[in-house]
């Protein structure tokens, strides 16, 4: 099957950002009150917007959103997205990027005895190797990842921003990205040989070990619980037990913030739509997620 029309990586390129660096043990949330959601109000004097943290994978019993998020949906006239992950067209021309031209494969560029471990990964998620093969490094473990939540039972389907842009399609309400897919899969382009490699053992490492399974419930407990800090000590703990994870973090998470909290200033500041926007949760947690970049740049933040 050609690499432009691979279901599973066009499935997939929306949620790898989220799903590959985020997470480690999972652990009992952290009590707080009852009434929060991983939803936040950004305000000036004259315009607010509402900025909502996201899983890309979820399960049916995760709707209707909290009452404080579907309020705010509800009282919203336009969409902000990281990318429409909905956009077929778009979706296909970024997968050609995370593949390899044929005859070249993935075993060309692993060692046998690392092959022959990602094979067992494929066969016990019951996934297609022959189409995995063809992928490189980041993007084919990325992949085992995301078939990871759904043996624990999160399906794409059910994950949040799809559930948002579907109802936003629907209903024809604006959409605005704030990078785009294109922008999203360069970003894994610009892995060296080195990234890839160092990424590859790294989630073969998490997902033998059963640190992935565990992240997965870590990752939405926290989100259940709209507990930032929850997800950020996730996050910090797999850092401790993957090499080269802290790095990842750095490059796939943090060093966007620049460009995402400039555009959701502009939001604020240049129209008078009302906006929500939703990104994955991570990007809104600790003293570097956006929630405190732009408290410290003088908005008015606060949880709902």
């Amino acid at each position: 099957m050609p690499a432009m029309r691979n279901p599973f990586v066009v499935r997939a390129l929306g949620a790898l950002l989220f799903l590959v660096v985020a997470g480690a043990q999972a652990q009992a949330p952290t009590p707080i009150p009852a009434a929060r959601s991983f939803l936040w109000e950004v305000s000036t004097i004259t315009n607010k917007l509402y900025l909502f943290g996201t899983v890309h994978a979820g399960k049916p019993s995760f709707y209707p959103l909290p009452p404080a998020v579907e309020k705010a949906f509800s009282n919203s006239t336009v969409l902000v997205v990281e990318a429409d992950v909905l956009d077929p067209e778009t979706m296909s021309k970024a997968s050609g990027l995370m593949s390899y031209t044929p005859p070249d494969r993935l075993d060309k560029h692993v060692s046998p005895e690392l092959y022959k471990r990602f094979q067992a990964q494929v066969a016990r998620h019951g996934m297609p190797e022959s189409q995995l093969a063809q992928l490189k490094p980041f993007m084919s473990s990325a992949m085992v990842v995301f078939a990871e939540w759904g043996r624990l039972g999160y399906s794409a389907q059910y994950g949040v921003e799809v559930d948002l842009l579907r109802r936003a399609k629907q209903f024809n309400m604006p959409i605005v990205e704030l990078e785009g897919i294109a922008i999203q899969s360069a970003l894994m382009e610009s892995l060296t040989d080195e990234e890839n490699l160092q990424a590859f053992e790294g989630t073969i490492n998490a997902l033998e070990s059963g640190l992935t399974a565990e992240l997965i419930t870590g990752i939405v407990n926290a989100w259940q619980s709209g507990d930032p800090d929850l997800m950020l000590e996730i996050a910090r703990k797999y850092n401790d037990g993957v090499e080269g994870a802290k790095e990842f973090e750095e490059k796939f998470i943090w060093s966007r913030h620049a460009s995402m909290a400039k555009k959701i200033e502009s939001l604020l500041n240049e129209s008078r739509e009302k906006h929500f926007v939703a990104v994955g949760a991570l990007h809104l947690c600790g003293p570097k997620g956006l929630v405190e970049m732009l408290r410290k740049r003088g908005y008015k933040v606060r949880q709902l």
